[in-house]
């Protein structure tokens, strides 16, 4: 097993680019060396500049490599296609000019990745994390967002040898475990692999070890994330956005919640899983002052069990 420990800019509160707090990106690449991570995710579109001699020096200077970019977006609304390509376009093109890790061995596919995540839809997000009273899409809108994961996932590969990897998200449409057994029925692994990520599994009344698992011929990415068990249970009883819970304090250093680390790193070894762990800690941007101490924690917390 050869594991990899990576960041991304949502454990500095970097979620939505037009946030006015967002921590400056220069700060945040700073930062995430400092946590010792050897590689950080490109974060959502339009947060790091697409400038490609610029986002090079920077990563230079504090020796990060670019482990994936990320299309945040509603992937159901057909007007909304035109400008998801157009980011698959501007992302790719950006992310394979930037420092990458090599293939890592036993690994079937090396980042840069896409990874692909359906957001946008308040009827969904006030019930993240509910899966017995969040809307369903009707048959029509699911297969219209599947057909729409094929066009970008068939983008991102064949124009630019980029990984596309589908990741559940809480407060989308691809969330719960009826969701996500029909996205794996409808998607090939020829066409995208999976990014699970552990808090959401949790969050959203799954098991993270046993998804990991019994999936495990499909991951391509995990994303690693601890849960606060009594915030959790108290923005279970609210009428809450799942960012706004997040801002609450749901999502905790990795070691300090509810999700056994200890049983994950068995089973990691036991799938022999190589490639990369990116930790996340999503939180109001506003509260990024304490973000190097958290990564800190998390990083130190996984290496002292054995990642």
């Amino acid at each position: 097993m050869s594991i990899i420990i990576s960041g991304a800019p949502c454990s500095w509160g970097v979620d939505d680019p037009k946030n006015p707090f967002l921590p400056p990106w220069e700060r945040v690449l700073k930062e995430a060396s400092q946590a010792d991570y050897k590689g950080i995710e490109l974060g959502p579109y339009g947060y790091i500049p697409m400038d490609i001699k610029k986002v090079q020096a920077e990563l230079a200077k504090n020796d990060l490599s670019i482990i994936a970019g990320t299309i945040f977006d509603d992937l159901v609304s057909e007007g909304n296609l035109e400008n998801l390509l157009k980011q698959v376009d501007d992302i790719c093109s950006l992310i394979t000019k930037l420092p990458n890790s090599e293939l890592e061995k036993g690994k079937r596919y090396s980042p840069p990745f896409l990874v692909i995540i359906d957001w946008g839809h308040d009827e969904r997000d006030y019930n993240a994390g509910h899966p017995e009273r969040a809307k369903r899409l009707s048959d029509g809108d699911w297969n219209k967002m599947m057909r729409h994961i094929r066009l970008l996932s068939q983008l991102a590969w064949h124009q630019y040898g980029v990984r596309p990897v589908i990741h559940p998200h809480a407060g989308g449409y691809i969330e719960f475990e009826d969701e996500i057994k029909k996205l794996i029925e409808d998607i090939p692994y020829e066409t995208a692999g999976l990014c699970l990520d552990t808090g959401h599994l949790y969050y959203s009344k799954m098991d993270p070890v046993q998804w990991l698992k019994d999936y495990a011929g499909r991951l391509d990415y995990i994303h690693f994330k601890d849960i606060d068990i009594e915030m959790y249970h108290q923005v279970m009883r609210e009428d809450i956005r799942f960012f706004d819970a997040c801002a609450k304090g749901v999502m905790c250093p990795i070691g300090q919640g509810i999700i056994d680390y200890n049983a994950i790193h068995r089973l990691l070894k036991e799938i022999d899983y190589h490639g990369y762990i990116t930790i996340e800690q999503e939180r109001d941007p506003r509260n990024s002052d304490t973000s190097l101490r958290d990564v800190k924690q998390s990083v130190n917390y996984l290496k002292s069990v054995g990642y």
